[in-house]
């Protein structure tokens, strides 16, 4: 059955009921180059349990199945498990989980499911608007992944992707980058989805580091420090970082120690950069404290 085909996804609508759930952010791939891509460009073998994210009628999940040793699908919509449980009937190396992807425990979960598998890759097409949350739980959860790859509207991509002094580099960049080293594998259309999104989408792959790409004191000093440099974009470092409650001449004072302008912007500092200013203000928050 080729499920990304047109006439196959209208046929199941027709015959489970089913309806688009524009809430969910069902929007289901209808060229077979798309999967090819996605699969292909998450490298996946028959070494590998991968866990995928919103399979939808399985589109996706059949693809992975043909090139993994497993695939377990975490599906939210409860009107799509005896659908997924029919379109997947042919394959022996798929489980699907009911659930919230952002309330399962996905350490867990593998822990469960991985035997003897060597590597776990992530895959999915997410929902637009949760996107962002989805990879933040990834990332900081210390989930034991390999990689993610997955489907994401273009603008997240661009601003995932996106270097230091550029308009998309931003907080999300940095925290991305941060965990992960970053791949474009592909860029989609929004012609070969339907029901058909509003704006295109891009895969990509986030190779987990052993180690951050910095390495820095405090983690959570660092993420503010990035939080309340990109809160107020178009103003300086010095009056950005007030907002983490920092005084004028202490910010001053940290960015003058980070060997940092304090008239730059927060998208003009590198990874590195960014980490040398959180310990500074690390640094001086632990001097106070004493």
């Amino acid at each position: 059955m080729e499920l990304y085909n047109p006439s196959t996804i209208r046929m199941i609508k027709a015959r489970y009921g089913f309806k688009f759930s524009k809430s969910l952010g069902q929007n289901f791939i209808t060229e077979k180059s798309v999967i090819d891509g996605i699969v292909e460009g998450a490298m996946l073998t028959k070494e590998d349990l991968v866990i995928e994210i919103g399979p939808g009628i399985g589109v996706l999940t059949a693809g992975a199945c043909e090139a993994a040793g497993k695939v377990v699908s975490v599906e939210l919509d409860p009107n799509l498990i005896q659908v997924l449980t029919d379109t997947l009937a042919q394959y022996d190396n798929v489980k699907i989980v009911h659930n919230d992807i952002l309330k399962t425990d996905l350490s867990a979960l593998i822990a469960e499911e991985k035997g003897d598998l060597r590597r776990v890759k992530i895959i999915g097409n997410l929902p637009y608007y949760i996107t962002t949350p989805i990879l933040m739980k990834l990332l900081q959860s210390g989930v034991p992944a390999e990689s993610i790859t997955v489907m994401m509207q273009k603008e997240v991509a661009d601003r995932i992707c996106a270097g230091a002094g550029t308009k998309a580099y931003g907080a999300l960049s940095v925290a991305v980058q941060y965990y992960c080293a970053v791949t474009k594998v592909e860029d989609v259309p929004k012609e070969v989805f339907m029901p058909q999104p509003k704006v295109d989408s891009t895969v990509i792959r986030l190779d987990l580091r052993d180690e951050p790409a910095v390495l820095v004191q405090d983690e959570k000093i660092f993420f503010r420090t990035v939080k309340a440099g990109f809160s107020q974009r178009r103003k300086t470092l010095l009056n950005s970082l007030q907002s983490a409650g920092l005084s004028k001449a202490a910010v001053q004072a940290c960015l003058l120690k980070a060997g940092i302008d304090p008239k730059r912007r927060a998208e003009t500092l590198s990874l590195e950069e960014m980490a040398r200013l959180a310990d500074q203000i690390t640094e001086m928050e632990k001097k106070e404290s004493h």
